[in-house]
């Protein structure tokens, strides 16, 4: 039975904190589960027998069904009650891991993982919602939301970590195993620290999920066609028409639906429409910051699985920081300030890694940028998770976190192949530099495997894959300027927004229901 935290707002394990303990996991789970099988990939590939082709959708099964269904998921936990959905998720995800873990080809492994993506995109916004419905509105919410915020950042580089540990000491199974016993402690602990939220009057709006559920997957699925086969590729152009037709309908649909899936009013406030751009953009510059630097850190610096699991371990503890930080401030300055600042801070780090080159070193040319960026994604994270579910009605706090999360898994989609696009783009302009650099050099032996495998060895090919990377930090860079020009010209904190973080706004929306 949770009990009360005091009146200072601190997040203490007696009561509120174990709840906090519980959400938190399950978003470690769900976040660090994109990044987790990257470094597993050759295993998985060796195993299975998985085509280079292929192999990306061991990602992109996961990242389309998380994406896509996000907004069904949010708006399940609101007519169904949170706490039922909220397990429902975690334990469907758990599920899918443990079948993964045994999958013995390329279907069963891809279906397992599109599976763990309904998992999540069920679980992920209920969680998010249940910190709305468990903490008090001001100090107390403003630390959970950090809590939440750090876990939701941080998780990226704790999944790279966690993959180069199990890959290195277990097996590449384990990345998806280490998900069941995780799952089940959620599920078991859930009803004893998590109160039920509320079920709150109402239908699906089933045309309106299907639509925009089939829309967003297939805008994904355009972004992900076209960082493989380019943007002029058939598939990819039919793919975009089509999000463009569904997702229209869906705007219709949603306006004239009594009961939408996602009520089309929350984007008429200014500051919660600019928070899901911001986020956007963010989660642009985020998943190619994470991509590049692996292909760097292992390609270039030549670090095994492990090592480069641990190089990104001061992302997290940066974003730990910056993210605790945050919460302090945010009852003193507001959110703008802060998502100014985050957004400057991320753009600064990714300027800075735009230098480098074969000669660059972790110490001299990555770690500094990189705690650059991870200050500005902890103090961009809080501000916004509280912007984006302020002055929300409880009934539709789940629609909200879905919205907010869906930005961030389709803009990581969306900017990642932009971003794989200019990598490619600049990569191929520097091979025809260094392919004749090479072959003028080169001893017959050498020419045979080129001429066989289209791949220059190193420094050449470190050279084109540095090239590829420094380019791609450019534009992920510009990503975050804009992120930063929402923030400023945008965003609006007014007086009872900086009541509300203080602490001095009420009613409160914590639940008063018993257990159940």
């Amino acid at each position: 039975m949770p009990t009360s935290n005091g009146t200072d707002g601190k997040v203490r394990w007696g009561g509120h904190g174990l709840a906090l303990l519980v959400l938190a996991s399950c978003q470690l789970m769900v976040v660090l589960d994109i990044t987790i099988v990257n470094i597993a990939l050759p295993h998985i590939q060796s195993s299975l027998g998985f085509s280079t082709e292929s192999l990306s959708w061991v990602v992109n099964a996961y990242t389309l069904t998380f994406g896509g269904l996000l907004l069904l998921g949010g708006r399940a936990g609101d007519i169904l009650g949170r706490r039922r959905v909220f397990v429902s998720g975690v334990l469907l995800f758990g599920i899918a891991s443990l079948l993964g873990g045994f999958a013995q080809n390329e279907g069963q492994l891809m279906a397992a993982r599109a599976v763990q993506g309904v998992g999540a995109a069920i679980a992920s916004p209920t969680a998010l919602a249940l910190i709305t419905t468990t903490f008090r509105e001001g100090p107390e919410r403003n630390r959970a939301f950090g809590v939440f915020a750090a876990v939701s950042a941080g998780g990226g580089a704790i999944g790279l970590l966690a993959g180069g540990v199990l890959v290195e000491w277990l097996d590449w199974r384990w990345v998806l195993f280490v998900n069941v016993p995780i799952a089940l402690l959620i599920a078991l602990a859930t009803p004893k620290v998590i109160r039920e939220s509320a079920r709150h009057p109402g239908h699906f709006d089933l045309a309106g999920a299907l639509l925009s559920t089939l829309g967003m997957v297939s805008l994904v699925y355009g972004f992900i066609r076209a960082s493989q086969e380019g943007w002029r590729d058939p598939f990819t152009l039919v793919s975009f028409a089509v999000a463009v037709v569904l997702l229209t309908l869906f705007v219709l649909n949603e306006r004239r639906s009594p009961q939408p899936i996602t009520p089309l009013h929350m984007f008429a406030d200014r500051n919660r429409a600019g928070t899901y751009g911001i986020m956007l953009f963010l989660a642009c510059a985020i998943f190619g910051m994470f991509f590049f630097l692996t292909l760097f850190v292992q390609n270039v610096l030549g670090f095994s699985p492990l090592r480069a699991g641990l190089a990104f371990l001061p992302i997290s503890v940066m974003i730990a920081l910056a993210a605790g930080a945050a919460s302090q401030l945010l009852p003193k300055l507001g959110p703008k300030p802060l998502m100014v600042t985050g957004a400057l801070s991320c753009a600064a780090g990714l300027a800075w890694l735009t230098q480098t080159d074969i000669h660059s070193t972790y110490l001299g040319s990555i770690l500094g940028p990189m705690l650059l960026f991870a200050t500005g994604m902890g103090l961009q994270f809080v501000s916004l998770t509280l912007m984006a579910l302020s002055n929300v009605p409880d009934r539709e706090s789940g629609a909200a976190s879905g919205l907010l999360n869906a930005m961030q898994q389709v803009g990581g989609s969306l900017g990642l192949s932009i971003l794989v696009t200019v990598f490619g783009t600049a990569s191929r302009n520097e091979a025809r530099t260094q392919v004749p650099a090479f072959l003028s050099t080169a001893d017959p032996a050498q020419k045979a495997a080129f001429a066989r495998t289209g791949q220059l060895p190193d420094p050449w090919g470190a050279q084109v894959l540095t090239s590829g990377v420094s380019s791609a930090f450019v534009v992920a860079a510009l990503f975050t300027l804009v992120g930063a020009a929402i923030a400023l010209f945008v965003i609006q904190v007014r007086p009872s927004d900086l009541a509300r973080l203080q602490g001095n706004h009420t009613p409160s929306s914590v639940q008063k229901e018993p257990n159940g």
